[in-house]
């Protein structure tokens, strides 16, 4: 018995270090393979549709490790949260950090590999820290989607001290998506065309041209006319299209102003060479004139009915001649369109008529 307890003094304390040394040990064992389980993680696709190409896939994760450096972020895309196998038809060789991402500071600039069976390494020797514990972000660019829709998949998420990405994790999650094949939509727009015309008040100009004659929507009634003053009538030309080509407005008449066997004889100008109106008393005349400034035959911003000084006029004719013009579609555009009539003080008296056309042709 003594001698027993002599051994025991003499190797006691040895054994009660083993011990300490043995649990110690197995607590810091323990410690290691406790990994952080990242929260509040979610993953967004910038295109779900199966085989979608180029599509974004965005990782947002909470409850970040900001206590230790990050050396790889290891992605494993699987139809399993452990383990299993790549979703079928699913790409990554292509697969690029997005600048945005801040999971890591600078992690778009480390380097990415990988590998056909649906894993994506993202290292760097140096590393970072993530700095902040929050809302940390990692977006892929150019991965192909998987073919197959509506069956869950996962994002198996993790980080790594080293550029193995072996070991325990510094941080883990698992995420799952589902690819979909989403809803085709179709709708149809009608073509649309409104087209009026508006009476330009006595008193007001087209083109510098005072309107000494008050239209109506549907009639130019110039009234009385002497051999001492011109008259001028007006419309404002109204025009809402949704046509892709814009659309046209046409002028003509159905002949020179008529009376019996009397006429009227037209203005000199043309459309494509429009020429100032004869002065009163000076000449018979009867035109036309616009204040489009992109008639559609002489490029935008040139008015050849104002280019030059004073208004240009010119005839009509039994053809269509162009007035006002879009090469896109309007809403609500307005052309001013102006009228003159002159006589002689020879010009037989009678009451003189024709007929003014205008049309509006929409370019689908």
């Amino acid at each position: 018995m003594n001698d027993l307890l002599r051994i025991l003094k003499k190797y006691g304390f040895l054994l009660v270090s083993v011990f300490l040394l043995v649990v110690v040990g197995l607590v810091s064992e323990v410690k290691e393979a406790k990994a952080s389980v990242l929260t509040v993680g979610s993953m967004a696709l910038s295109d779900s549709r199966p085989s979608g190409v180029g599509t974004t896939y965005s990782s947002t994760f909470s409850n970040v490790d900001i206590g230790s450096t990050v050396n790889c972020v290891k992605l494993v895309f699987s139809n399993m949260g452990t383990g299993g196998t790549a979703p079928t038809g699913i790409g990554v060789t292509g697969a690029t950090v997005v600048a945005a991402s801040n999971f890591v500071t600078g992690i778009s600039t480390w380097t990415v590999a990988a590998a056909p069976e649906g894993t994506v390494k993202i290292t760097n020797v140096t590393g970072g820290v993530p700095s902040n514990a929050s809302s940390r972000t990692l977006n892929l660019a150019g991965i192909t989607n998987g073919s197959v829709a509506n069956t869950t998949y996962y994002l198996q998420f993790s980080t790594y001290g080293n550029v193995n990405c072996s070991t325990t994790p510094l941080d883990s999650a698992v995420v799952a998506f589902i690819y979909t094949s989403g809803q085709a939509v179709s709708l149809t727009i009608d073509p649309s065309l409104t087209f009026s015309l508006a009476a330009v008040g006595v008193g007001e100009s087209v083109n510098g041209q005072m309107v000494s004659a008050l239209s109506t929507t549907s009639t130019i009634p110039f009234g009385t006319l002497t051999a001492t003053a011109n008259a001028t009538a007006a419309h404002d030309a109204t025009v809402t299209t949704n046509a892709g080509g814009g659309y046209t407005v046409y002028i003509k008449y159905t002949g020179v102003p008529t009376s019996g066997a009397n006429t009227i004889t037209d203005h000199v100008g043309s459309n494509g060479t429009p020429t100032a109106f004869p002065t009163a008393g000076s000449l018979e005349a009867f035109g036309y004139t616009t204040n489009d400034v992109s008639l559609s035959d002489t490029g935008a911003g040139v008015d050849r009915f104002t280019s030059g000084g004073g208004n240009k006029w010119a005839k009509f004719t039994a053809l269509n001649t162009e007035v006002a013009y879009s090469s896109t579609g309007q809403v609500d555009e307005v052309t001013r369109i102006g009228y003159q009539a002159s006589i002689l003080g020879t010009t037989q008296a009678g009451t003189y008529t024709t007929t003014v056309v205008l049309t509006a042709t929409p370019t689908y």
